[in-house]
């Protein structure tokens, strides 16, 4: 790891000092820049769904789109979720409320087509491309699993930017879910391949992280 859990420590305590108060709770970014990394190299596709350990710090709205067993599951815990006859039933403007509702969109892994058709459109400028799922996934453990998640991905620049929770979180969970996003980076592109670390509020500047 190129930064040590004390960096860390010390980087978030800055952030979350710096600024004055806003009227609504800023999230905590992460933002880790990259050095040679060619963007239309297979690397450079990194694209991951991230479990933050701590939670991300707010409410995350899970949505499905299912049949058969999984669709009454989803209904019986109150979890937004449409068959294949209502996806199919949505017009655009409607699909872009889903999109603007749901913070993830899992979809049985048999119905991506149609979903992908209704949905992608308006799910992939928000960055909530939908996510296939196992006819037989259990609805529960996919919610809970997924409101604590976040993408971790390399888009058109070379750096990975992700929340990492909330200004009102503890600067120990903070440093927990950031070791995780970090972990991960790591594990994928190797140590040599980071170049800085950043923390951030929505609101504040960045405060750099000392490296190893």
């Amino acid at each position: 790891m190129p930064v040590s859990r004390e960096a860390l420590i010390d980087a978030i305590r800055r952030s979350l000092a710096l600024g004055k108060p806003r009227g609504f709770k800023q999230a905590v970014e992460l933002i880790v820049t990259l050095r040679d990394i060619d963007l239309k190299s297979q690397e450079a596709r990194l694209r991951e769904v991230v479990v933050l350990p701590k939670g991300v710090g707010r409410a995350q709205k899970v949505c499905f789109v299912a049949e058969g067993d999984m669709l009454l599951e989803a209904r019986k815990l109150g979890v937004e979720v449409y068959s294949k006859d209502e996806i199919q039933a949505l017009g655009k403007k409607d699909a872009k409320k889903v999109a603007e509702r749901c913070d993830w969109v899992l979809v049985r892994a048999d119905l991506m087509g149609v979903a992908g058709k209704i949905l992608g459109p308006a799910l992939g400028p928000r960055g909530k491309a939908p996510i296939p799922v196992p006819p037989n996934a259990n609805v529960k453990e996919l919610v809970d699993r997924y409101s604590k998640a976040v993408w971790v991905r390399i888009r058109n620049q070379p750096q990975i930017a992700c929340r990492i929770g909330s200004e009102d979180m503890s600067v120990e969970d903070l440093v927990e879910n950031a070791l995780t996003v970090l972990n991960l980076v790591e594990s994928k592109l190797g140590a040599q391949r980071i170049e800085t670390i950043y923390v951030k509020k929505t609101m504040s500047p960045p405060v750099e992280l000392k490296t190893l």
